[in-house]
């Protein structure tokens, strides 16, 4: 019997915006709108934020957890990231609906101060996305490259942090869950950092 193969590349991506687009048409299917669309926006951040929980802690996985497993995703995090960007554009697309259609419900207790987070996030999604092709890799160069999507992720962290923070006492939603597994994964990317340095200065003494 032949091994299953997962995709990898392209294909990944392809196979993960797929089912976005998939989970997405069916949560919209099952609830008439506005419901419909609020749990789509739902079910979309969720997936949003496992695929950048992936992204984010590839380098670390393989730092702390060196393996098969580890050293696959931090191969395809590229991919990943693209697929992140993918389904967080989205969950964008389905917030822009609701507001259009249902501006009452919307903007009832919001403000655009209390939308800023957000839209920072956004702004640093668009350049990473942009950035993650070879020419404007080329043109920022690699030190530019490299700064820009390290300084990202930290504020993309810092984004699904707060917003899941801020959510905590509306209750329900797995909002608590959610902000812990982003304060543990910041716990272990700076772990990970320590124990490259600590590695660095092992072998430098050696």
């Amino acid at each position: 019997m032949k091994a299953l193969t997962l995709p990898s590349g392209w294909k990944l991506f392809a196979a993960l915006a797929g089912l976005t687009l998939a989970m997405t048409a069916i949560v919209l299917a099952s609830q008439p709108d506005p419901d419909g669309l609020r749990s789509a926006i739902r079910a979309t951040a969720r997936s949003s934020f496992a695929l950048f929980l992936l992204a984010f802690l590839a380098s670390s996985l393989v730092t702390l957890l060196p393996g098969t497993s580890s050293r696959r995703i931090l191969q395809e995090r590229r991919y990943l990231g693209l697929a992140f960007a993918f389904s967080h554009t989205v969950h964008g697309v389905l917030i822009y609906r609701y507001a259009q259609q249902f501006p009452e419900l919307f903007w009832a207790g919001r403000t655009l101060t209390s939308s800023l987070p957000g839209t920072v996030g956004y702004l640093f999604v668009l350049l990473l996305t942009a950035t993650s092709f070879k020419p404007p890799m080329r043109l920022l160069g690699g030190r530019a490259w490299q700064a820009l999507h390290s300084s990202g992720m930290w504020v993309l962290a810092a984004v699904f942090c707060l917003s899941f923070y801020k959510r905590i006492p509306m209750g329900g939603g797995g909002y608590p869950l959610a902000f812990a597994l982003m304060f543990s994964a910041i716990a272990v990317k700076l772990t990970a950092k320590v124990a490259r340095k600590q590695r660095r200065s092992t072998r430098a003494l050696a």
